[in-house]
């Protein structure tokens, strides 16, 4: 019987503040984890903004194109008017 009061105490005294400690450090490492969970939230939202303009480009390559047609027009126009002035 003095056995099992020998193996209580030592669960007692020995392993169970080591169980406590690792389970602290895990405790710790979790709380860690929040303040960057945070950050990395903030900047996907922000990121998330940045491309709500991105429809906006299908606009754009219309007018490009657009624009290039005409200054081609232009281009023919000159090449032209440069054979006439030789």
């Amino acid at each position: 019987m003095t056995l099992w009061w020998i193996g209580d105490a030592v669960l007692v005294l020995v392993v169970l503040p080591v169980v406590v400690y690792l389970l602290r450090g895990v405790l710790n490492a979790a709380s860690s984890i929040v303040p960057s969970v945070e950050r990395i939230a903030a900047a996907t939202g922000s990121g998330s903004a940045d491309l709500d303009a991105v429809p906006l480009l299908l606009t754009t390559q219309s007018q490009v194109n657009q624009t290039v047609a005409g200054v081609a027009g232009y281009g023919g126009s000159l090449d032209v008017i440069l054979d006439d002035a030789e």
